[in-house]
């Protein structure tokens, strides 16, 4: 039976170290077939536009955040990378700051994050990661506050079950298709949590929101695909068939 580990938002330089140093532990021991971070790896704050014009744009830690954001894709195994709306940031940046910077191959993305020597496969668009499963990151659509419901909205729009990121929320939920009593497609909803440190969300009115930290796991068995929902308690550790990870 194959198995995917789908690594939730990490945010770097706002990722739980502790849970973090607990995923890579994991990954270790485990050594799943296949590892997608599911996108926001890094959040790449000094060219954010919530520090434009403030010292936080100032603050020269971009090379810093990258290096740790390669330090840790490596350890954690990473072979598949999807967009997101954090990543889009470098892009974005350049095209509308420094246009004359497109094109340069070190300011791309791929290149940036160093994606070919670690051999990471990067995917600007959704892509099926299972039999009749899409991975993509969650902001293409409605953002539902209900966790999974995002997921699910995605799903009906692809006509396959949808797993994604960017709601920091963990949730699972379906929606099954029959008429006349003849069962037809179940799709599912699947949406990973985050790696992210709470409190480091300056953003979030007293560091709080409807988020839950964890990750997931995709078994896929021929064309059998049974997801599974990994939240990651306070103390960072996580509970994956019957193993405790972390203390």
């Amino acid at each position: 039976m194959k198995r995917i580990l789908i690594v939730s938002d990490l945010q770097i330089p706002y990722h739980d170290k502790r849970a973090v140093a607990n995923l890579i532990d994991f990954v270790k021991r485990y050594k799943p077939d296949q590892v997608v971070t599911i996108g926001d790896e890094i959040d790449m704050p000094t060219i954010s536009r919530w520090t434009a014009g403030t010292a936080g744009a100032y603050t020269g830690t971009l090379a810093q955040d990258r290096d740790e954001t390669v330090r840790i894709l490596e350890a954690l195994k990473v072979t598949d990378v999807i967009r997101s709306n954090h990543t889009d940031r470098l892009f974005t940046t350049i095209a509308l700051k420094a246009p004359g910077l497109l094109g340069v191959p070190e300011l791309e993305l791929p290149n940036f994050l160093r994606f070919k020597e670690l051999g990471i496969k990067y995917h600007r668009k959704p892509f099926e990661v299972a039999p009749g499963w899409v991975a993509l990151h969650g902001d293409e659509g409605s953002t539902n506050s209900t966790p999974g419901l995002t997921a699910l909205g995605l799903a009906k729009r692809h006509g396959k079950s949808v797993v994604c990121g960017h709601t920091h929320r963990l949730g699972l939920t379906h929606v099954t298709e029959a008429s006349g009593g003849v069962l037809g497609r179940i799709l599912t909803g699947f949406e990973v949590g985050n790696l992210m440190n709470f409190s480091s969300a300056h953003y979030l009115k007293a560091g709080s929101g409807n988020w839950q930290q964890g990750f997931g796991i995709l078994y896929v068995d021929n064309k059998l695909v049974t997801p599974s929902m990994i939240p990651v308690h306070k103390n960072g550790s996580f509970v994956v068939e019957g193993k405790v990870y972390g203390n």
